[in-house]
């Protein structure tokens, strides 16, 4: 039986990975594409760690692409499970890339990947609670919860059986967009 609770720390995983030719688009950076399935699979390793189960990815949330990446640079991905919830995770994903000549280390990605624990026949298993060790740890876990609530204020307020143009004329009045 998984423990009753976990430390962050406990399933922590990091991935480092040399970024080839292979791996990069037709502007020669690394390919968006490569990265989000590099990603996947540490969400799917944090969780799985996590929760002792098999885990699949529910849901992607807030993919910030921030610097590109260059062929011959050295990638780093680190995940930590953010928040919990019955059988769902949380898993935050940071991206860095380093210059391996000049030492030169850079931010490129932030994520977050919900993933959900399953057994064998492909039902919700429950996951272990987690420990909080410190005011980051909480931060994280709050943020979790707000993006989450913002994610419903969003559904519920763009709901296609409630929505009206009309609530949103004066909004759009500003952007560059023309109703006909």
């Amino acid at each position: 039986m998984p423990p009753t609770f976990k430390k962050i720390t406990d399933s922590q995983v990091t991935l480092s990975i040399l970024m080839q030719p292979s791996h990069s688009n037709f502007s020669g950076k690394i390919h968006g594409g490569y990265i989000l399935s590099l990603m996947d699979q540490i969400a799917f390793a944090c969780a799985s760690k996590h929760s002792q189960s098999y885990c699949v990815t529910a849901s992607v949330d807030t993919v910030d692409f921030r610097n590109p990446i260059e062929i011959g640079e050295l990638v780093t991905l680190k995940a930590s499970i953010n928040h919990v919830g019955r059988s769902s995770m949380v898993v935050g994903i940071r991206v860095e890339s380093e210059n391996i000549q000049s030492g030169f280390v850079k931010h490129c990605n932030s994520s977050y990947f919900t993933m959900v624990a399953k057994n064998e026949a492909g039902e919700t298993v429950p996951v272990p609670g987690l420990l909080l060790e410190g005011p980051d740890d909480v931060r994280r876990f709050l943020k979790c919860i707000k993006r989450k609530e913002m994610k419903t204020e969003r559904r519920t307020e763009f709901n296609a059986t409630d929505f009206t143009v009309e609530n949103y004329t004066e909004e759009l009045r500003h952007q560059n967009v023309k109703i006909i």
